[in-house]
C-alpha cells in the first residue's frame, strides 16, 4: 500500500496524511465513509467535474484507501467502496510516528452502547439466502441487546446452507431457523438504518416508512461461479470476513447516532 512505502519517521509528513489532505480527497473519503458510491454520485456530492473525481479516485486506489469492482446490476457501472481496515491502520501509523500515546487511539472502534436506546437495522439483498441474513446475525452478535436486526430480499429464496454452515463453523451462530422475508412486507416498520448488499436490490427497494438513513454495501454475490459445495463455502467465508470489517467499523455510527 502506498502509506507502507515510506518509512513514517522525523519530519517527513506520513504518506497518508499527504494522501488525504487534498481537500476533494478528503471529501470523497467522506462520502464513502457513509456507504458504497458510483462516480456519479460522487460527481453530484461534490459538485466537482468528473475527470477530476476519477482523477482523485485513482490517487485513492493507488494509496490503497479505496476500492472499486463493477457492478452486478449494471456492468457499466464502477463501485468505490472505502477500505476502513487500511484507513484505520494508516491513520494509526501516522498518531504514532507524532507521539507513541497516539498509536492506539484511531482502533478503538467497538462500543458497548451503553445508554443509548437500541439501533433497529434491516439488512437487504436480493435473495434474502446468504448475505442480508448473515449480515444480521453477525451485527446481532457483535451488537448484543443494543442493536435490533432483520433482514429481507427483493426476490426472497431458500437460506444457501453456506450461509449457516459458515456462521456455524466461525461464530458458533445458528441461523437455522432463517425464513426469507420479502422486503415489502417489512417496508412499513421503523428501521433507523436500511443497508443494501448488493447492487441488484438497491436499485429494487421500495420506500420505507420513517425515512431511514439509507446506507449501500456493494458485496458480490458469493454463491455466483461456485461449482461445488466447497467453492461456495469459501465465498461464504470471504464475505463474513468483509462483513465482520464492515460492522466492526458501523458499531461506533450506530452507538453515536443514539
Amino acid at each position: 500500500m502506498y502509506y507502507a512505502a515510506m518509512a513514517v519517521t522525523g519530519d517527513a509528513v506520513p504518506p497518508p496524511l499527504r494522501l488525504i489532505a487534498d481537500p476533494v480527497r478528503w471529501r470523497l473519503l467522506r462520502e464513502l465513509a457513509g456507504g458504497d458510491l458510483r462516480v456519479r454520485e460522487l460527481v453530484a456530492a461534490t459538485g466537482e467535474a468528473q475527470n477530476l473525481v476519477s482523477y482523485h479516485l485513482r490517487r485513492l486506489r493507488s494509496g490503497g484507501l479505496v476500492t472499486a469492482h463493477r457492478s452486478t446490476f449494471d456492468r457499466r457501472d464502477t463501485y468505490y467502496s472505502l477500505d476502513l481496515a487500511s484507513c484505520a491502520h494508516a491513520l494509526a501509523e501516522a498518531g504514532a510516528a507524532l507521539h507513541p500515546g497516539l498509536a492506539s487511539a484511531g482502533t478503538t472502534l467497538a462500543a458497548d452502547g451503553v445508554g443509548h436506546r437500541p439501533r433497529r437495522v434491516l439488512f437487504v439483498c436480493t435473495g434474502n439466502s446468504g448475505r442480508s441474513p448473515m449480515a444480521a446475525a453477525l451485527l446481532r452478535h457483535s451488537a448484543g441487546r443494543w442493536a435490533h436486526t432483520a433482514s429481507a430480499g427483493t426476490r426472497p429464496r431458500p437460506l444457501h446452507p453456506a450461509t449457516a454452515a459458515v456462521l456455524r463453523d466461525r461464530y458458533r451462530i445458528d441461523i437455522s431457523g432463517h425464513r426469507p422475508t420479502q422486503v415489502a412486507t417489512v417496508a412499513g416498520e421503523p428501521f433507523d438504518y436500511v443497508i443494501s448488499l448488493c447492487d441488484k436490490a438497491r436499485e429494487a427497494c421500495p420506500p420505507f416508512a420513517g425515512s431511514p438513513r439509507r446506507v449501500h454495501w456493494s458485496l458480490p454475490d458469493p454463491a455466483a461461479g461456485a461449482a461445488t459445495p466447497s467453492a461456495a463455502y469459501a465465498g461464504f467465508d470471504r464475505l463474513a470476513t468483509e462483513l465482520g470489517t464492515r460492522i466492526r467499523f458501523l458499531l461506533p455510527v450506530l452507538a453515536e447516532a443514539g
